[in-house]
């Protein structure tokens, strides 16, 4: 039996209404969304309730499978991803990428995979584009942004929802990956498996198989939810920052010579978070560089501890004491 007719089944009904709660912020007018689908379990159990859920709203729903062909078969497990968004009314699309090699195989499949999705929400004009991450891989992130140290915003894991000119949901970050399963088995839907998932090469997979295991065994079942309500908590801290930068960086900042300027007295005068913060916003806007925190206390150290030191080297720009202004200018 397919997902539309699997009511009564919970996971069913928790991951259409995820789904459907995620399509209420659509417009009105909406006419077309886009599901990205591996074949797992995840993205298998989306496009079943969007399907579902899709049919009230008058939605048509095209699913795009990547195929990244880093191993044997992976063609054919692309072509049955396919079959199966078919079979539930989906239109399918499958396309080929070429992955690179520039920061490692997941990163560069991750370029790969985006950008495929990102053409094809475009050519085919779509609202938003669902992704498949659960409420584990959330954990993950945050476990992960933990292990590399560079502040909160490294703890934020994934957004449910962001606008970069193409509109991104992730309807399923509250939903259990084991919820996801039970939703595709009540649903006569078989997920596959991909390998990479089980290849303790890849720190995300250390993570999900041996670090969220024994935290859950020894501090209690629900750590995996604690962590995601960490991420939606740093989130909202974030955004009301960047409601305070933004209103605080007009005052302070001006254009100069090659690059851009902020007063010194201000920023002295905002608390240390803040200060950090606008000193990142200012690098990331004006350069497209990010900063790390070494690199922004460095920057800091020019206001608060100044004592005639010359410019630093940041990425993408230098950063230099002038005149009562920190000086930011392209290299």
């Amino acid at each position: 039996m397919k997902c539309g007719r699997s009511t009564f089944v919970p996971a069913v009904a928790e991951v259409r209404l995820a789904v459907r709660q995620a399509l209420s912020a659509l417009p009105v007018d909406a006419a077309r969304v886009l599901v990205a689908l591996s074949g797992g379990a995840d993205s298998l159990a989306l496009a079943a309730a969007t399907a579902f859920e899709a049919r009230s709203r008058g939605l048509e729903v095209v699913s795009l499978t990547v195929d990244h062909g880093l191993q044997e078969g992976s063609s054919d497990a692309a072509e049955r991803a396919a079959a199966q968004a078919a079979s539930l009314g989906i239109r399918s699309r499958v396309t080929r990428v070429d992955v690179g090699a520039e920061g490692g195989p997941e990163a560069a499949a991750r370029e790969a995979r985006y950008a495929a999705l990102r053409a094809v929400a475009e050519e085919e004009g779509v609202a938003a584009v669902l992704l498949g991450h659960t409420l584990d891989d959330q954990a993950e992130t945050v476990l992960l942004g933990l292990a590399r140290g560079s502040g909160a915003g490294s703890l934020q894991g994934m957004a449910a929802s962001r606008d970069d000119g193409v509109v991104w949901l992730r309807p399923l970050l509250g939903v259990r990956r084991e919820t996801t399963r039970e939703c595709c088995a009540a649903s006569d839907l078989e997920p596959w498996d991909d390998p990479h998932n089980l290849d303790d090469r890849y720190a995300r997979v250390r993570v999900r198989q041996q670090v969220l295991p024994v935290l859950e065994a020894e501090l209690g079942p629900r750590v995996a939810e604690a962590l995601a309500r960490t991420a939606d908590q740093l989130r909202e801290d974030a955004e009301a920052f960047d409601d305070m930068i933004a209103e605080t960086i007009e005052d302070i900042v001006e254009h100069a010579e090659a690059g851009i300027a902020v007063s010194v007295a201000a920023l002295a005068a905002n608390p240390a978070a803040l200060r950090n913060r606008i000193i990142r916003h200012v690098v990331a806007s004006e350069f497209g560089a990010s900063l790390s925190r070494v690199q922004t206390l460095e920057v800091a150290r020019l206001v608060t501890d100044w004592s005639g030191q010359g410019p630093i080297d940041l990425p993408g720009c230098t950063a230099e004491r002038r005149a009562g202004q920190i000086v930011f200018a392209a290299r």
